[in-house]
């Protein structure tokens, strides 16, 4: 009776458009009542929830990604993005996913990578003639690449919500591979789909333009290459790697760009402050609904359950990929990282899943939640730059999501594509 209460009281407020957090947080304190267990559990576990020291590179590396942002990173990006595939069918829906690519490693935040080259490409996109529910799912999709290549803020929850225990650096590691794929895929995807609208190429710009536009982009990239060759040799943490990196965005935009003025500076800090206090404060609620999921023993019956009928690893890694979309459609991404975890994780290492491989397909599937309705944050962003209704970018947004669906199942049914970087990092 107490795994319904506390499902069922989530569930009916999040139905009522109550947010994640405070949902989180009622539906654990109906159940501890109703388990007769002390209120203060709830304080104390929300306490604990933010106790992790791993946590604290999490507001750190939004914080580099916010000043990269504001201080010339993007557009630097995005015009390297235009001098490369800019020639290809649909140039500027090219150019949006590669800059996509490119700024995912600076911010590690979809929602950041809608926002700013998002931001940028779709007005450029409806100027240049490109329909506008094309110029809004190129640029939502693509975005889901950030969630994969480092600093992902969400592969660092998936660590913590795993128990700390598992790798930064080989999630971020497993990341690459599948982010490659994924942007080949929607480049395909929308190629094929600009073709048949009979969009146009962008201009080459010259071998010489190419090469200023990239010697102008590379301090950005270097601050992918600080992140993960400085974790991958072990000569920090990710903590460290975090600090590092907002002393070294600050360098970049302040002294060499020049661009983050004292007035861009303060947007910064509050617009950080504020995306890591939800974040923050979601995190804090799930542990309490974690710990008593834990109590009331749902992981030791989830396997049970599963194991019943499902009588290999694949099989499994598909049912769970299901419950995963169907979850990503009302869930935002930290909430379902930090609440299915402890649930499928143990059922993953039941059957033989490598952790660092369930990560991938967790964090893949709750992204593809966020270009869904009806709590696709990052949907909601794309359409609100593109000035077009939901309904409108969902009417031709399948080809693209089915491109995001495809990659996942392959990241999902082969784990060799996550798993072959980290173990030939590590020899």
């Amino acid at each position: 009776m107490g795994i319904a209460i506390l499902f069922a009281v989530f569930g009916v407020l999040l139905l009522i458009g109550v947010p994640v957090a405070y949902a989180l947080a009622a539906a654990a304190l109906a159940t501890l009542l109703y388990l007769d267990l002390p209120s203060i559990v709830l304080v104390q576990q929300i306490s604990a929830g933010t106790g992790s020291a791993s946590l604290i590179a999490i507001p750190l590396f939004i914080f580099a990604g916010e000043i990269m942002m504001r201080g010339g990173i993007s557009e630097r990006l995005i015009s390297l993005a235009s001098s490369l595939v800019g020639r290809v069918r649909g140039g500027l829906g090219q150019v949006s996913i590669l800059s996509s690519l490119f700024f995912g490693g600076v911010s590690g935040s979809a929602i950041a990578d809608v926002s700013a080259v998002g931001g940028t490409m779709i007005p450029q996109m409806v100027k240049r003639g490109y329909d506008r529910d094309f110029a809004v799912n190129v640029s939502i999709t693509a975005a889901l690449v950030a969630l994969l290549v480092p600093p992902s803020h969400n592969l660092i929850l998936f660590s913590a919500a795993a128990g700390g225990g598992l790798s930064i650096a080989d999630l971020f590691a497993a990341g690459i591979v599948p982010a490659l794929l994924m942007t080949v895929v929607l480049m395909v995807t929308g190629y094929a789909v600009a073709r048949r609208r009979g969009y146009g190429v962008e201009p080459f710009p010259g071998l010489r333009a190419v090469l200023t536009r990239l010697v102008a982009a590379l301090p950005g990239l270097g601050l992918v290459a600080l992140i993960f060759v400085g974790i991958r040799a072990g000569i920090f943490t990710a903590v460290e790697s975090a600090a590092i990196a907002v002393v070294y965005a600050l360098l970049v935009t302040i002294v060499l760009y020049r661009q983050l003025r004292v007035k861009e500076f303060l947007e910064t800090v509050v617009h950080a402050a504020r995306s890591t206090g939800v974040i923050l404060f979601v995190i804090a609620t799930a542990a309490v609904f974690g710990w008593l999921l834990a109590y009331l023993q749902v992981p030791a019956a989830a396997v049970d359950f599963l194991q019943s009928f499902a009588h290999s690893k694949h099989m499994v890694l598909v049912m769970i990929v299901l419950m995963l979309l169907l979850l990503g459609t009302f869930m935002d991404l930290a909430p379902l990282i930090l609440i299915c975890t402890p649930i499928f994780l143990p059922v993953a290492r039941a059957y033989g899943i490598d952790p660092i491989h369930f990560g991938l397909v967790l964090v893949l599937a709750g992204g593809l939640g966020l270009v869904t309705p009806p709590v696709g944050s990052v949907l909601f962003i794309g359409t609100a730059i593109g000035k077009i209704s939901v309904g409108e970018s969902m009417k031709t947004i399948w080809p693209f999501w089915l491109a995001g669906l495809a990659v996942l199942l392959l990241v999902a049914l082969f784990p060799e594509m996550s798993l072959w970087l980290p173990a030939l990092l590590r020899s």
